[in-house]
């Protein structure tokens, strides 16, 4: 058993994990600084839930260490685990889970209360962080009574009450709208900055992880890494690839060039061909006897070859 760095409040060592025979997580590792907010990327089924109820302990790796804060959660019993998921663990799921009989800011503070904290200093937390998410009004409406935009807020609030030195949140704008989503974002990770609190967030979506310290990523349960382009580099590249296939560049441009020189040597052929085909009936007539019998004197003073004809046959010579 190796212990972790000492700057890292939790830490992951070559994890392995199976459901029904299928891997989930094979062989992950990573560690997570204090007050980080690191954001697990990967598409669906990549083992980002996964690997978040391993480092919460929810869930026990079959092979791979986790530690908190240098104690090692792998090896403690299930009531340990669970105190420690309730003292010091925050969790955020993608659907919220209230309880029906409590009202909003009663499960907000059920957090605190179940630590044994005071009623009144429960509800002053809970209030607070409801108005801070914007659903103060709800406060006093039991969960039937939201939508599920406002549910997950409160669920969020339950979660922040509790000032955890973890925070995971599984998809935590995953019920919430695209215009819900920057608000309550903003608030989770000014919280997190503010208070203190180290956060691990899953997600799929690029603009939330964007919003992280740090992102990792997996796919099909294992960590890799990723190599982003510039936008204007990427783009350029794509248009390039599309419009010119490799290699045909310079054949084209080879193609191209050969095919004019043809085109003009033959209209050049061509011209001078018709040229000569002209000045041969113009000199000896359609018979090509070199008398036009239906035509008038070309001149009227005999030897005396026509202007016309003359002139014919000096562009021919030019020619």
């Amino acid at each position: 058993m190796v212990a972790p760095p000492d700057n890292d409040v939790l830490w992951a060592r070559a994890l392995h994990v199976t459901f029904n025979g299928s891997p989930a997580l094979t062989g992950v590792s990573l560690g997570v600084r204090e007050r980080e907010i690191l954001a697990v990327g990967g598409p669906r089924g990549s083992g980002k839930t996964t690997l978040l109820r391993c480092l919460s302990g929810q869930l026990l790796p079959r092979k791979g260490e986790v530690w908190f804060n240098s104690t090692p959660v792998h090896t403690m019993g299930p009531l340990v685990r669970e105190q420690l998921r309730r003292d010091r663990f925050g969790w955020i799921e993608p659907e919220p889970r209230l309880v029906p009989e409590l009202n909003a800011w009663e499960n907000a503070a059920l957090g605190l209360m179940l630590r044994g904290g005071h009623r009144r200093s429960a509800r002053t937390a809970a209030h607070e962080w409801l108005e801070r998410l914007d659903i103060g009004s709800c406060a006093r409406k039991r969960p039937g009574a939201l939508t599920q935009a406002e549910r997950q807020r409160v669920a969020i609030a339950r979660a922040l009450a509790c000032a955890p030195s973890v925070l995971f949140a599984d998809e935590p704008t995953a019920p919430l709208h695209r215009a819900d989503r920057a608000q309550v974002l903003r608030t989770l990770t000014t919280a997190a900055r503010s208070h203190g609190i180290t956060v691990v967030l899953a997600t799929h979506d690029a603009d939330v992880a964007a919003l992280a310290d740090r992102t990792v990523t997996l796919l099909d349960g294992r960590r890799v890494r990723t190599v982003r382009l510039p936008e204007d580099e990427l783009g350029a590249a794509g248009t390039e690839a599309m419009d010119t296939p490799p290699g045909t560049e310079a054949m084209g441009t080879a193609a191209g060039t050969e095919t004019m020189d043809a085109a003009e040597h033959t209209d050049t052929a061509e011209h001078m061909d018709t040229t000569e085909h002209t000045d041969t009936t113009d000199a000896t007539g359609p018979s090509g006897t070199g008398t036009d019998t239906g035509a008038p004197a070309a001149s009227s003073t005999p030897g005396t070859p026509d202007s016309d004809t003359e002139g014919r046959a000096a562009c021919s010579l030019s020619v």
